[in-house]
């Protein structure tokens, strides 16, 4: 029986960052994948960039199509490229990631036995060496570790490396626009894909390179949204299912600074505990500002 090849659309939100959407097409160019059946869709999110010289070189290679819209963040980005779709699965990622070559061939198999289901793959550091992008990276891999401790029925993906059935992702209503950082939009659209009785699963073989350098500032800048796009998630939680607000154990912050132990060198074990706990002082300082902002 000749194997069935679903048909793709991947989303990919960009906002000023010209180089590294380049790369990314690059990747995306490379597919081992039908070129007849998977489109590229890159939302252009008010950046403002010379994007047409950005996707002239790879049109020869890839069906791909550039939207353009004012400045609202990446889940309304994420949003315009799935209205303009035609693929039965939605595939997301984002500039500064760069899909391996078997991607969309081993997320096909996942998607015909699991049709129904959202698939969440895995996320590789392209930048080991960057302190402050390594600790983000952990951050991460304790997260899905945590969330998606059963594979088959997960909780929680980020959407560099996302694929739902298109239909599903139109019944729920896409991501949420109120969140306009890319804070929190990813736990509450995998919430709601969830309290819909939908089903997601991990497959670590689909694989993406995340590639985002970060500077001490940036790291510091970047939890603390985080913390902020927490507050706005848990909020939401609350309201819905008509209770307190509920956060984590003190275990699962306990076990996010031993996160490091998976780093080989002494020095980077310190290293990178120190900037775990400093990521969690931050999200913390995120969140009483977003409490803080919302009662003031």
């Amino acid at each position: 029986m000749e194997r069935r090849q679903p048909f793709f659309s991947i989303i990919v939100p960009t906002y000023r960052r010209t180089q590294q959407l380049a790369t990314c097409l690059a990747a995306l160019a490379k597919l081992e994948y039908p070129g007849d059946h998977f489109e590229v869709i890159v939302v252009d999110d008010g950046g403002g960039g010379a994007l047409d010289a950005v996707v002239a070189p790879v049109k020869g290679s890839l069906s791909v199509t550039l939207l353009r819209q004012s400045h609202v963040g990446p889940s309304g980005a994420r949003n315009a490229g799935a209205a303009k779709a035609k693929g039965e699965y939605l595939v997301f990622t984002a500039d500064d990631c760069m899909p391996a070559e078997n991607w969309l061939s081993t997320l096909a198999t996942r998607v015909v036995a699991e049709p129904d289901s959202a698939v969440g793959g895995a996320i590789i550091n392209a930048l080991p060496d960057n302190r402050y992008s390594t600790a983000t990276h952990l951050l991460i891999e304790y997260l899905y570790s945590y969330y998606n401790a059963l594979p088959g029925a997960a909780q929680f993906f980020t959407p560099n490396n996302l694929a739902v059935p298109t239909d599903r992702y139109h019944a729920i209503g896409g991501f949420n626009e109120s969140f306009v950082r890319a804070t929190g939009e990813d736990r509450e659209f995998c919430d709601r894909w969830n309290r819909h009785g939908y089903r997601m699963l991990y497959a670590p073989e689909v694989i993406v390179t995340h590639a985002h350098p970060l500077t001490l500032r940036a790291f510091v800048r970047q939890h603390f949204n985080y913390g902020r796009g927490t507050f706005r998630y848990r909020t939401m939680q609350a309201s819905l299912r008509v209770g307190q607000m509920s956060l984590e154990p003190m275990s699962f912050y306990l076990n996010l600074l031993r996160a490091s132990r998976s780093v080989a060198r002494t020095k980077r074990k310190v290293q990178l505990t120190l900037l775990l706990g400093v990521s969690q002082v931050a999200n913390a300082a995120g969140f009483v500002w977003e409490s803080m902002e919302r009662r003031g």
